[in-house]
């Protein structure tokens, strides 16, 4: 891959990335981080990449450094750091994007994360598993879990009052 391609790609891709990386972390910082790193080691190995291949080692390898940023923050948790939101209950009123997203934090991380490629990104499940690394029949059975999940989830009536 030229330099040219590296920010062709740079231009395509990073927007794409940021929000699928900010959709699971919901952290703005944290989120930049994982992007620029990201792109860090694709121009560390931007003469082994090839440049149609590009997207998919972006989103494999974002998908890869969030998670181990996950893995990282899961064992640095401080009482501190839990917001009030999630010690109290309150559902005068919900947006109901506020809802979705509390849908979306109860599923597990890799049914969540392959629904939010699928759903929001528009990734075919061939490319789902090259970037989570599970195979197709698990990516369709992943996201089909998740999606009845969230339709049980949504349908009750105590979550949407």
């Amino acid at each position: 891959m030229t330099v040219a391609e590296y920010n062709i790609c740079v231009d395509n891709f990073a927007d794409n990335l940021f929000r699928f990386i900010f959709k699971n972390l919901r952290d703005e910082e944290q989120s930049r981080d994982v992007v620029q790193d990201t792109f860090t080691k694709l121009w560390l190995k931007v003469e082994d990449v090839n440049f149609e291949k590009a997207k998919s080692y972006l989103f494999t390898t974002g998908y890869r450094t969030m998670i181990d940023w996950i893995r990282r923050e899961k064992k640095n948790a401080d009482f501190e750091q839990v917001s009030e939101s999630r010690l109290s209950h309150d559902r005068q009123y919900s947006d109901l994007q506020e809802i979705l997203q509390e849908a979306l934090d109860l599923l597990p991380e890799v049914q969540r994360n392959v629904v939010l490629l699928r759903d929001y990104e528009g990734y075919n499940y061939q490319e789902i598993g090259e970037i989570t690394g599970l195979n197709e029949s698990q990516v369709k059975v992943y996201i089909y879990r998740a999606r009845v999940a969230l339709k049980n989830y949504l349908v009750s009536m105590e979550n949407l009052v």
